[in-house]
């Protein structure tokens, strides 16, 4: 049985998820896998040549023994659907995705795990690619109490590119306009992903609580730039602003993305409009990371903005024409090119 299953980059909505807000990604052609078979004893044995690791655990012994411990949250995500395993199985994971750079690449083996698991259970099951991110985004975040939303789990399970609302209910819609090639460039800079997202998440929820004390039913869909702002300090209100703007720069990407010829200079515009919110205000991009997007829009891409939580990781380009040249000035400026399209979601062979 062999899984595959895509990274993502997030086209708009950075940072807006874990607080309840929208968010548009795009799952790309770059895959992590995942190939095994059933054992005859109860091991798991999961070998990842990547990092040159194996992990061995029982299937009747599901206590973590690390953090973020996902291969068995899986497991027990699954057996809490009803899923029986007999067995152990054993596998490879592979991946061509750039690893802890905000391309989604731990999302991406999970999702392919939970995936692998619904093959392997003894009554094998046919979960939607939606059911399959669900349960995903059960067995990352709700087990573990993690700050984070549900686009990743979202978009690599389900592909191509899709919006999401997760508030007052989950609602998906699949945006498919052909928006041709993009440029990932990974600037291989370590970044603190938990860190940055504390930092942002309490940040916002502490404005909040003290607009609410003036302003109780104000929320984080209906704040706008009208109110009055004369209780926060300098700092809060920058942020409040570009929050705002995060929101209000995907409402417009949204409009055109629903278009089946979309509008490409505009697109690669908004983008670049969300990375100044997110390098100026939210203070999540490094200097590698702005030569390497200088570098390619004088190479001729149309837009582009740093990707994942930040501080760090990867950067994407828009461009639809020309990727190669992009490619070639993203690794002049020290970074890792990969070109990239839309792609589909998890899949099974």
């Amino acid at each position: 049985m062999e899984i595959t299953t895509p990274g993502r980059i997030c086209l708009f909505g950075e940072h807006s998820d874990y607080l309840g807000l929208p968010i548009i990604a795009m799952a790309i052609s770059l895959r992590a896998k995942i190939s095994g078979e059933k054992r005859t004893d109860n091991q798991v044995i999961i070998h990842k040549p990547d990092i040159n690791e194996t992990e061995r655990f029982s299937i009747e012994d599901l206590r973590y023994t690390k953090s973020r411990d996902y291969f068995k949250s899986c497991i027990k995500t699954c057996q809490n659907e009803g899923l029986i395993f007999s067995s152990g199985f054993e596998c490879e994971v592979s991946s061509q995705i750039p690893i802890r750079a905000g391309a989604s690449s731990s999302s991406a083996i999970n999702v392919s795990w939970i995936h692998f698991l619904s093959k392997m259970a003894d009554n094998p099951i046919e979960w939607t690619q939606e059911k399959i991110g669900e349960l995903t985004y059960q067995a990352e975040s709700t087990e573990f109490n993690e700050p984070g939303g549900m686009m990743d789990q979202y978009t690599t399970a389900m592909g191509h590119i899709i919006h999401l609302e997760s508030e007052p209910n989950i609602s998906i819609q699949s945006l498919n306009p052909k928006l041709g090639s993009f440029v990932l460039g990974d600037s291989d800079q370590p970044k603190d992903t938990m860190g940055i997202l504390k930092r942002l998440n309490d940040s916002r929820v502490e404005i909040l609580n003290i607009l609410r004390i003036k302003n109780p039913t104000i929320n984080i869909h209906t704040m706008n730039s009208d109110i009055n702002l004369s209780d926060l300090n300098n700092e809060q209100r920058k942020m409040y602003k570009g929050t705002v703007q995060n929101r209000d720069l995907l409402k417009k990407a949204l409009v055109e993305l629903k278009n089946n010829k979309p509008n490409y200079e505009l697109i690669g515009t908004l983008l670049t409009e969300l990375h100044v919110v997110l390098r100026d205000i939210f203070d999540i991009s490094t200097p590698k990371i702005e030569s390497m997007l200088d570098a390619a829009m004088n190479a001729g891409a149309l837009g582009g903005k740093i990707t994942g939580s930040g501080g760090g990781g990867c950067m994407f380009a828009y461009a639809p024409d020309h990727p190669e040249k992009v490619a070639e000035a993203i690794e002049q400026a020290g970074g890792k090119a990969y070109i990239v399209y839309s792609d589909d979601g998890t899949r099974s062979y």
